[in-house]
Formats: structure tokens, C-alpha cells, sequence
């Protein structure tokens, strides 16, 4: 069974994607690229994107993909491991026990930031110990948007997440194919192609109103109003996205 063509991405989305490569010059020739999958609706769009533009577009590129699992008992990612075997995608599964850690080591900091930076350090030693000079990103226009709100709200700083970046190291590239995309094109490709989404349901990230939460309520009341909302927001947005520096995380 070819999965990738029964799930093929929606021409908006792809479209969107697209746009984003090449503004960005994300992929090169020759790329091994690194997926960090969490099984959410927006790494699996992201996964047949890529699968997608492996076999149509003209630059050539390897991809993998790689899920954390942080040892949470609301989070089981592991049937991932079958699909991505039926898709023919190499894939690595590693298990840490970051929520442990994080009661041992967190200091001064939420359980989201920390888990946070975790997971991206096991991502980096992969795409390192594996020959990945590239790592992918599954974040959309929706969490740019609202990260541009929370930095400029709480942290009194004008700033994103980055769409093409070098890490701090400086061997690997991270790469935000989707920063064009809007959250509802992952949703809706993600129930129409039914993916197997695995629902990241950690009671420590959920368990009370986030300001993440908070900023995504808040933009979608304004959308309703201005329904060019985030045309404008990805337009103030653009000189912050293409800024180096602070690993290129919010």
C-alpha cells in the first residue's frame, strides 16, 4: 500500500510549504534532513510534505524521522513505529525520562520550557551521531503568531521563532518548513487523510490556562474581526523570522 499517495498534502498546503523552502532556502541539494515527529497533526502533515516534495521536487534530500518520548503515561507515541516502517521512513524512537529528570533538575523554570529543551538536545545528538545536517521543524504561522504575542506581552522583546537558523553548536541547520501555514490546514489534512495522530495530553502543560493558551484564545476572537489578521502579523513578523541568535527557539 503507498501511503504517501493516499495521503497526499492538500495543494494550499503544499503550496504554503513551498513558498517557505524557497524564501528561506531550507532544503539543498544533497540534505539529510531530520523530522522531529511527535505524531501531532502538525509533524505528520509535515512528514508527507516532505514525503511529497522527496519525490517531485527537483532538489534531491534524505529524510528521517525521530520522536522523543519523555516517559509520560498520557503520551504513548509508539504506533508510530509501524507507520512510519509502513511509509518506508528511517526512523529513530528514544525514550527518555525527562519527566524524572525534570523533577530531579528543573531549577527556576516551567516543565514545558525544560521538556522543551530536552527533546531539542536528544534531536540534535541524533541528527550528529547519524549524519542529519538538518533539522525539521513542525511549527506553524498559529504558533509563530502566538509566540510574537507572548514575547512582546511578558518578556517586554520583539521576537519569534526563526524560520531558517544554524544552532548554537553549529552543525546543524533547523528548518520551519510550515511558518506559512495556518494551524487549521495541518487540522484539516491531518482528519481528511487520517493520520494516526498520537494526542500529546501531558498533564503538566494542560493542567491550567497557559499563556500560550491565553494567546491563541486572544487571536482568534481578533480574527474574527479582522479577518486579515494574520496576513499582518506574518508581515511584522518577517524581519524577526529571518533574525540569528538565541537558537532560534521561543
Amino acid at each position: 500500500m503507498n501511503l504517501q499517495n493516499i495521503n497526499s498534502p492538500s495543494k494550499p498546503l503544499l503550496s504554503a510549504a513551498g513558498r517557505a523552502i524557497g524564501d528561506y532556502a531550507m532544503i539543498r541539494a544533497g540534505d539529510r534532513i531530520l523530522l522531529g515527529l511527535s505524531g501531532g497533526k502538525d509533524s505528520l502533515s509535515l512528514l508527507h510534505i516532505l514525503l511529497h516534495l522527496k519525490t517531485k521536487a527537483p532538489v534531491k534530500f534524505e529524510l528521517a524521522a525521530c520522536t522523543v518520548d519523555p516517559q509520560s503515561p498520557e503520551y504513548d507515541p509508539s504506533p508510530l513505529k509501524a507507520y512510519l516502517a509502513g511509509l518506508g521512513v528511517p526512523y529513530f524512537y528514544e525514550s527518555q525520562p525527562i519527566l524524572e529528570s525534570a523533577a530531579e533538575h528543573m531549577k527556576g523554570d516551567s516543565f514545558c520550557a525544560y521538556c522543551s529543551r530536552m527533546r531539542r538536545g536528544i534531536l540534535y545528538r541524533i541528527a550528529r551521531e547519524n549524519g542529519f545536517g538538518v533539522l525539521a521543524l513542525a511549527q506553524h504561522l498559529d504558533d509563530l503568531a502566538e509566540s510574537f504575542l507572548m514575547s512582546a506581552f511578558f518578556g517586554g522583546k520583539l521576537r519569534t521563532m526563526q524560520a531558517h537558523y544554524l544552532n548554537d553548536a553549529g552543525d546543524v541547520r533547523v528548518i520551519r518548513p510550515l511558518i506559512y501555514a495556518r494551524e487549521r490546514q495541518t487540522r484539516d489534512y491531518a482528519t481528511r487523510a487520517g493520520l494516526p495522530i498520537i494526542f500529546e495530553n501531558c498533564p503538566a502543560c494542560f493542567s491550567m490556562p497557559m499563556q500560550r493558551y491565553q494567546m491563541k484564545a486572544l487571536l482568534a476572537e481578533q480574527e474574527k474581526l479582522h479577518s486579515k489578521l494574520f496576513a499582518s502579523l506574518l508581515t511584522a513578523m518577517k524581519p524577526l523570522m529571518a533574525l540569528q541568535g538565541a537558537d532560534g527557539a521561543v
